[in-house]
């Protein structure tokens, strides 16, 4: 069975084409500034790759980059569509509609939509991408979306609920529901396998950590708490988000500078971060090497990431009542090797030991453990797969 997982964002449609017998990679790449000046870009598992300048003006004219990819005679993986059993798409908001993946119908893609408010770039994409395959497969091929907020759906009460007059919750669904699910699913089902054991009796906190960041606690298989919130704004200090602060923080600076709603949520989330305090860059290794030379807001910014993920291990083992294991995935998770050290390295009063020269080598795609065999919680290094999660998803509901 051969899988097409779809990422489609509000001007980018990522895609991979999976082989399930294998759970290979044949194909991925991305279609972006979909609706400006357009870029292709076309890779096998076997090395080929096919990049281009293309106008897509929509998302369906860039699903039609990807099939002639596909099928192409020089960079193709496949004969036909007809290859492909089924189509799984990612959506970043599922709200309290859906607490697991589902198989496309009318009835979800109105469900999506009606979430839009509550991620008004990311649902209405997805839509687009649903829409754009359903054009081009028609019925014949089943689709199935599969959501970021799903995972988080355990979540008790105290944990979701904002202390805010609980009418806007009853109102508007405004609560807290967390993002990056599936690598957050992903990874603590890996790291159980990698323990040997059931992820069901183990405690373990999972670390995302890129350009957008959140912390998740687990417990006996079900997610307890973590650090995003209603939007991917809250939690710890990011690429360009602030991550949690003061709510006066922004009616205050909205007075002094006379900011609309849209001016402060364009700040919040797109100025802040690595970027607002070095100055320099919204990319961690750019301000990592700023930071090595010297500069003082640059090492500021390392070090409020840092104090950051300290702070929620350290109230998340509370939380828990212990932790067996803690994993460090994405981007940043998985290839900033001090900062896993810095963070680790401040836990030892609970335990935590690192094999140093392990945690160097733990960079750029490798899976492993880091901490020593004495150490009283296992830490490791997962790089996260997503699609795969999309594509097992999509798999089970079509069989």
């Amino acid at each position: 069975m051969k899988i097409l997982v779809i990422n489609a964002g509000s001007s980018s449609m990522k895609y991979q084409l999976i082989d399930m017998t294998d759970e290979s990679v044949l194909a991925k790449g991305n279609c972006e500034r979909i609706g400006i000046d357009g870029h292709f870009k076309h890779s096998t598992g076997d090395g080929r790759v096919f990049e281009t300048d293309v106008t897509m003006t929509n998302h369906t004219e860039a699903f039609v980059q990807i099939k002639n990819a596909l099928i192409s005679e020089e960079y193709g993986v496949i004969q036909s569509l007809d290859e492909v059993s089924a189509v799984g798409h990612r959506i970043v908001q599922g709200g309290s509609l859906f607490s697991e993946s589902v198989l496309v119908n009318e009835e979800v893609i109105k469900g999506i939509e009606s979430l839009i408010p509550l991620a008004p770039l990311h649902n209405a994409a997805h839509v687009q991408g649903i829409r754009a395959c359903l054009e081009v497969f028609g019925d014949k091929v089943p689709e199935v979306v599969v959501f970021d907020t799903a995972f988080h759906s355990t979540m008790p009460e105290k944990a979701f609920i904002y202390p805010v007059p609980y009418e806007y919750y009853e109102k508007y669904a405004v609560r807290r529901y967390g993002f990056h699910g599936t690598s957050h699913r992903y990874v603590s089902h890996r790291c159980a396998e990698l323990m040997g054991k059931d992820l069901k009796d183990l405690k373990m906190i999972t670390c995302h950590l890129g350009n957008g960041s959140s912390i998740t606690a687990i417990k006996d298989g079900k997610v307890i708490d973590t650090s995003m919130g209603l939007t991917p704004l809250d939690g710890i200090m990011m690429g360009t988000r602030t991550g949690s602060l003061d709510p006066s923080v922004v009616t205050f600076i909205a007075e002094q500078e006379h900011l609309s709603a849209e001016e402060m949520d364009t700040m919040l989330n797109k100025k802040s971060g690595f970027l607002g305090i070095s100055g320099i860059s919204s990319d961690d290794r750019d301000v990592t090497a700023a930071a090595e030379s010297g500069n003082p807001r640059a090492q500021l910014a390392i070090d409020i990431l840092e104090y950051d993920i300290l702070k929620y291990i350290g109230s998340y083992t509370a939380v828990l009542g212990g932790v067996d294991a803690i994993v460090f995935t994405a981007g940043i998770g998985e290839n900033q090797s001090s900062h896993r050290s810095s963070v680790c390295h401040a836990l030892e009063f609970m335990g935590v030991k690192i094999d140093d020269q392990l945690n160097e080598q733990m960079i750029r795609g490798k899976e492993g453990k880091i901490s020593t065999e004495d150490s009283a919680v296992a830490v490791y290094v997962i790089p996260t797969n997503e699609e795969l999660v999309i594509a097992r998803d999509t798999m089970a509901l079509v069989k």
